[in-house]
């Protein structure tokens, strides 16, 4: 394999760099405050949860950028297939004896002292295998049995996987993902149509013939009923955002996080951030969010090689509709998924792999234009 150590190309995306770096010291900030009082009740320590997301997302993370950074991009695609493969055994291990089911749902592996989601993962692998899938063959986007069908088949196996963890939330970001690459591929615009029909057909009917997600919905659409229960935390969380007003109550100073917001470390985590740093801060971590994903999709249009767009394209969307769907089912305007909030929300493996995309980003960064 071959490493860059600065001696090709040209210098990294600064503005990449530096937004990421804004979002990874922000979030860890964000975390620190929502996670204080919880940490203390919990554990005796404020900082427990601060220093686990350093300790097993951060270092980790750190690990990932720099071999994402210094590793040539165009060693992913040698790699790509063997780390879908591998991805995909460890999400059926999660089935095994060696998967931790918490909350009903089997999603953790551990091996050893490493505890991780495996589910997490598979926004790298799957956006590298298809990236490199399709550059492979110019004809595997516009052929039907030898670019659509297999498409197909590798979608579905995996959200097949993922569906009976359940992760459906993870499901949509992952094929939003798969589906701009295949889209940027060239694909042909019926396939693209098709992919869009087939996946709400087969969401909608999941959701309808599973009691749990049925009732997600239906307290969604009326806010107003069963407020202890299925509602009580989407309506917790737009309550806590609502008292933050402009400028919030202050860094630290959030009076829900604890005995009012579900999750308010993980998925809730947007809420105390409104109720602290108002609309004023929400609103430039949602601006800081819209840039990254922009300058992704920036450097895309500028990288002439064919795979580094399409990793590009691929992270930028899985980034877009994660941040999208967490910060909109606070906010109802969606139901509630239980996603992480990129770079923000507590949770190890889900920190370190968007920190390793940044990497990956950064290097192919040095050969746009």
């Amino acid at each position: 394999m071959a490493f860059d150590f600065g001696k090709k190309g040209h210098a990294p995306d600064s503005f990449l760099f530096a937004i990421t770096v804004i979002l990874i010291l922000g979030g860890l900030a964000i975390l620190a405050s929502a996670s204080s009082d919880l940490g203390r009740i919990k554990f005796n320590d404020s900082y427990y949860y601060l220093k686990h997301q350093l300790l097993y997302g951060l270092s980790i993370g750190v690990i990932g950028f720099l071999i994402g950074y210094f590793l040539n991009y165009q060693n992913w695609k040698k790699v790509a297939i063997a780390l879908l493969a591998i991805n995909l055994v460890l999400l059926i291990l999660v089935f095994t004896p060696l998967g931790i089911t918490s909350g009903g749902s089997s999603r953790w592996l551990t091996l050893g002292p490493i505890r991780f989601q495996p589910s997490e993962l598979l926004k790298l692998s799957f956006i590298l295998y298809l990236s490199a899938w399709l550059t492979g063959r110019a004809a595997r986007a516009t052929n039907f049995w030898n670019g659509y069908f297999p498409f197909l088949i590798i979608c579905g196996v995996t959200a097949g996987l993922l569906v009976f963890q359940p992760a459906t939330s993870t499901v949509v970001i992952l094929l939003a993902g798969g589906g701009a690459v295949y889209f940027l591929s060239g694909a042909k615009l019926r396939y693209i149509v098709a992919t869009a029909l087939i996946c709400v057909v087969s969401i909608g009917s999941l959701v309808i013939l599973t009691p749990y997600r049925f009732k997600r919905i239906l307290g969604f659409l009326d806010k107003s009923q069963n407020t202890q229960g299925i509602n009580f935390q989407a309506n917790q969380a737009q309550i806590a955002i609502g008292s933050g007003g402009i400028f919030g109550m202050g860094y630290g100073k959030s009076t829900a996080k604890v005995s009012y917001l579900p999750a308010a470390v993980d998925d809730s985590i947007f809420a105390v951030v409104g109720q602290e740093l108002g609309f004023v801060g929400a609103g430039f971590l949602v601006m800081l969010f819209c840039l990254l994903v922009f300058r992704l999709f920036y450097l895309a249009k500028k990288t002439r090689d064919k795979f580094g767009k399409l990793v590009l394209a691929g992270f930028a969307t899985i980034i877009a509709f994660q941040s999208f769907v967490n910060m909109g089912a606070i906010s109802g305007l969606l139901p509630l998924t239980g996603v992480p909030l990129p770079f923000v929300s507590y949770g190890g493996t889900a920190f370190a792999i968007f920190v390793t995309m940044t990497g990956i980003s950064l290097n192919i960064s040095k050969y746009t234009g």
